[in-house]
């Protein structure tokens, strides 16, 4: 069994399979223009992808994972230096564009051809299966130290975790899969892509993804990042009309409490909560017949092993309260990062588990709860070890709080004191209010010594907040 098994037959087939952004294909029509893409792309190193929330994208994506060549997904909106940095590194000399359009006069001079896309072509090539071994993908990160580094991910790690997915959240060929996240990341991408083309869903990305767009789609299935649930919740008439889904799916940042209760009521369905990193896929999820408990990511996948562990190596509890860096083990995970092995040595233990950098609590039921990144989230203040997403999350039950988001800044006394960012939703609240409210609910060394009123949290594409830009807030 191959790697796309919808794309072998077995599944039906219709006309309008798959619609990205208003254009609608067949299964066969993106084959035979896949494989066409395939046939120009067969030996190459690498092939880089400029990844549009277009057709083409998908067609040149599914041609190279046909020919056995690793797939470089390009952010459309990446400046050159960052553009140059991805084909440079990954190798890439083909750069796969829809049909009319060139690599640029600067892409060209390096070295870089164009791989024109086109959906009308059509190749009656057979290719045979890659070996699972052989990479699918290099997924650049988000380089928030350095340049962005290569996470290289096997076709054996793709369909391991596809085939987890499904099971978790009983994901069939009966399900229209509807979502409008990027085409560069894990989640728009592998699950959101590939995804229906193992599970033979029907799949609908809207190009945006708008409440009005997620509403008129009529999917069973829908993934979303905060910001879109976020969305979905305030607009009452886009979010009814989710009702008749079977599974509203988040990831990619913490869903904030009140936005799950919220599309709980209006759509009746509790929101699927994950938890997945570039480099291992997803690897912790609520289940589609299990509890969905808001700020739980849930338990680990079939296969995927967690564990804690705290800043000696040494395990930690799993009692619902110690916070530690979550480890994971298991066939999801990536190969390391290409070129890097200092970078790899640094991210896997002695025993064979990737050290995720997240800091996180599992309860003894299994639960698994996402504080944030060791980096940005274990906050260290006089003694204490307090994660920024309890009290964001504290701060967010306030009914004056549209959103925060809570750092360690440095501290003479205490190391490193918590401060709050917040965005107030209308009507007065002060810092001394928001803090006095924090001290009710939590211990009083994790409410905020400093509360900043902003318009509006610094986030990515995909909905995180840049921490590291909110300390020059001030």
């Amino acid at each position: 069994m191959g790697l796309l098994t919808a794309l072998e037959g077995g599944y039906g087939d219709r006309g309008d399979a798959l619609v990205v952004d208003g254009r609608a294909m067949s299964r066969e029509r993106l084959l035979g223009a896949a494989g066409a893409v395939a046939e120009r792309a067969a030996g190459a190193e690498a092939l880089a992808v400029l990844a549009r929330p277009c057709a083409e994208t998908v067609v040149a994506v599914v041609g190279g994972l046909l020919a056995g060549v690793p797939v470089v997904p390009l952010p459309p909106d990446s400046g050159p230096k960052e553009r140059a940095h991805i084909l440079r590194d990954s190798g890439a000399r083909l750069l796969a564009v829809p049909a009319g359009e060139d690599t640029g006069a600067g892409e060209a001079a390096k070295g870089i051809e164009a791989l024109p896309v086109e959906l009308t072509a059509r190749s009656s090539g057979a290719f045979a299966e890659p070996a699972p071994e052989r990479a699918a993908f290099v997924l650049y990160t988000s380089g928030t130290t350095g340049a962005p580094k290569g996470a290289v991910i096997p076709r054996s790690a793709v369909a391991a975790d596809l085939d987890a997915l499904a099971a978790a959240w009983q994901w069939t060929a009966e399900d229209t899969l509807v979502h409008g996240l990027p085409l560069f990341h894990v989640h728009g991408l592998v699950l959101g892509v590939l995804g229906a083309l193992r599970t033979g869903s029907r799949l609908v990305h809207t190009g945006r993804p708008t409440p009005g767009a997620y509403a008129g789609a009529r999917g069973s299935l829908y993934f979303g990042v905060p910001t879109v649930w976020s969305r979905v919740a305030a607009d009452e008439t886009a979010a009814r009309a989710l009702g008749g889904a079977r599974l509203l799916v988040s990831g990619s940042a913490p869903l904030p409490v009140p936005v799950f209760e919220r599309l709980a009521a209006l759509t009746g369905r509790s929101p699927i909560e994950r938890y997945g990193m570039t480099e291992s896929l997803i690897t912790v999820s609520t289940r589609a017949d299990g509890e969905r408990r808001p700020g739980s990511v849930g338990l680990p996948l079939d296969g995927v092993r967690t564990r804690l562990v705290g800043e000696d190596g040494g395990p930690l509890p799993e009692d619902g309260e110690t916070v530690g860096e979550l480890q994971v083990a298991g066939p999801t995970l990536f190969a390391g990062y290409l070129n890097r092995p200092e970078a790899d040595a640094e991210s896997w233990t002695a025993d064979g588990w990737f050290r995720t950098g997240d800091v996180a609590v599992i309860g003894p039921d299994g639960f698994h709860r996402i504080v944030g990144r060791a980096s940005v989230d274990l906050i260290k203040s006089g003694g204490y070890r307090i994660g920024a997403g309890e009290v964001e999350s504290a701060l967010r039950d306030h009914p004056a709080v549209a959103d925060a988001a809570v750092v360690g800044a440095p501290d003479e006394d205490l190391g490193q004191a918590v401060v709050a960012y917040v965005v107030a939703d209308g009507g007065a609240v002060t810092g001394e209010q928001l803090t006095a409210f924090v001290a009710e609910r939590l211990s009083a060394h994790k409410r905020p010594r400093r509360v900043v009123l902003v318009e509006d949290l610094p986030r990515n594409a995909l909905g995180k907040v840049l921490k590291k830009q909110l300390l020059d807030l001030g």
